[in-house]
């Protein structure tokens, strides 16, 4: 991870995003942005002094737009902007997601298109690199004009309103007062949701290389075949994903004696789907996250607010419409889902002895005395079905806001919220996967499973021990849970 970042509002990526957002790397403005920043403001000038019309400017916003502003009181009317949409509601985003959306506003600010002094995104940057992060509610936003509210509540920060302006002044900082175009080119944007979505990607594919780990046990445990991951058989459906799935596969599972002992004695040509499909969906799933990162991407880098100024011109339109962030979110929580419903399966084969190739049942050393891995399971069904309830499409659900002038709405910031949770069940499904599988594995000793699968049971056994006798397992869990968000089961990342 860099520990510097400097932005000029083209060349931001996902990585710099969690860089900043969660290893508090300090951020620094390209000086030629920060003049293109200075030039674009001139134009905005200009045009004031000339008596030009400029929505949002001269004119009240929205269905207001008829409305004439006087030119003394134009500075009035962006901090009433600012007070008035400051109406986000529920639990506060956590301080990664500000840190994000923070990043990200300032990146926007210095592309050069939105016509803001060179102060504004200065006070940003600076608010970042003294850990200042105001309190911003995770609700209110339809994501249609862009994350209005959260992105208010950031601002009200800026001009030194309530405790977040305290804060700003306490950290050596001086506020902001608004001047012509700045309020609404601050509230006018994609950064809340762009910061969630760029944070979820990350994680999201931490996540898929995992949920290769946790298959490549399981399928140890049952003693499966790892026969359906040939080479040969995805060439001839090549989906890149699926292809690079298998491949995973079967370096996980090299040189597995478990699969060697029984490659002569077993019947059995063909598992599960759970097991034999196992490239086919999670290369599916990635297919998924694949789309919705390329958006994201795109997003991190865009010019959201409106109007917008190009060369001498200053044009409206509707850039700050969220509808490719939503979209990507909600695929994103799909994929998820999906994920997360698969390893459930697995797990259900691990603990079921009518389908665990002889593992005791529950995996419990005395069953019927012991349950053993029975109630883990069925905590995995309950995340496993919650997840399919939150796949349920946020971005089809548009609601006219705003008299009307605002008919088609995206609601990105419920896809975020969504996708996110439906991770979160994500993972602690797959953590349960994985203490299930490295449990069959105890039964199967001393038989060693693949390289790969070695990495990933022993990471499982450094937090973990064996379960030699019932015991409350939430902590193992959430252990493990923690792990996967850290990426020590990432086979790409050090981990299995």
């Amino acid at each position: 991870m860099p520990a510097e970042v400097t932005i000029d509002g083209r060349s931001l990526s996902i990585a710099d995003v969690v860089a900043v957002a969660r290893h508090e790397a300090t951020v620094a403005i390209s000086s030629p942005a920060l003049r293109e920043v200075g030039r674009c403001r001139e134009v905005v000038e200009a045009a004031l002094a000339g008596g030009a019309t400029m929505y949002g400017v001269t004119t009240g916003f929205g269905k207001l737009a008829h409305v004439r502003i006087p030119s003394e009181r134009i500075r009035q009317l962006q901090l009433n902007l600012i007070r008035s949409h400051a109406s986000g509601v529920g639990e506060p985003l956590a301080t990664e997601a500000v840190r994000a959306m923070m990043l990200l506003r300032a990146n926007v600010l210095v592309r050069g298109t939105s016509g803001v002094r060179p102060r504004l995104p200065e006070l940003l940057v600076a608010m970042l690199n003294a850990r200042v992060h105001p309190r911003v509610p995770s609700q209110g936003s339809v994501g249609a004009s862009g994350d209005l509210a959260p992105l208010a509540h950031l601002a009200l920060a800026l001009v030194g309103e309530g405790d977040d302006g305290a804060a700003l002044r306490t950290a050596g900082l001086q506020p902001i007062e608004l001047e012509a175009k700045e309020g609404l080119a601050f509230v006018n944007g994609t950064q809340a949701q762009a910061g969630l979505a760029a944070l979820l990607v990350h994680d999201a594919w931490v996540l898929w290389r995992t949920a290769h780990a946790a298959a490549a046990m399981s399928l140890e445990a049952v003693r499966g075949t790892p026969e359906p991951f040939d080479a040969r058989i995805h060439a001839a459906r090549p989906h890149p994903f699926q292809e690079q799935s298998a491949a995973l596969l079967r370096e996980l599972l090299a040189d597995s004696e478990i699969r060697e002992s029984h490659r002569e004695h077993d019947p059995r040509v063909q598992d599960a789907y759970s097991l034999r499909c196992t490239p086919q969906i999670l290369g599916a799933v990635g297919e998924g996250l694949a789309f919705a990162e390329r958006l994201v991407a795109v997003e991190l880098n865009a010019a959201t607010d409106n109007p917008l100024v190009f060369g001498e011109d200053i044009v409206s339109g509707g850039n700050f419409h969220g509808q490719p962030l939503a979209l990507a979110l909600d695929v994103l929580g799909i994929g998820l889902a999906t994920l997360a419903g698969l390893a459930e399966r697995r797990i259900e084969r691990i603990v079921n002895p009518d389908l665990s190739s002889g593992l005791p049942a529950f995996l419990a050393r005395e069953p019927g005395l012991e349950s053993g891995f029975m109630t883990p399971q069925i905590a995995a069904a309950a995340l496993a079905a919650e997840c399919r309830v939150l796949a349920t499409p946020a971005s089809v659900q548009s609601l006219p806001t705003e008299g009307n002038q605002e008919d088609v709405v995206p609601m990105g910031m419920s896809a975020a919220w969504k996708a996110g949770r439906i991770f979160a069940n994500a993972v602690r499904v797959v953590a349960i996967e994985l203490l299930a599988g490295a449990q069959g594995l105890e039964f199967l000793k001393p038989l060693k499973p693949g390289r790969g699968v070695a990495r990933a049971h022993g990471v499982v056994r450094r937090d973990v021990p064996p379960l030699a006798g019932d015991r409350p397992l939430t902590g193992d869990i959430e252990r493990v849970a923690a792990g996967i968000r850290a990426g020590e089961f990432d086979p790409e990342g050090g981990g299995a």
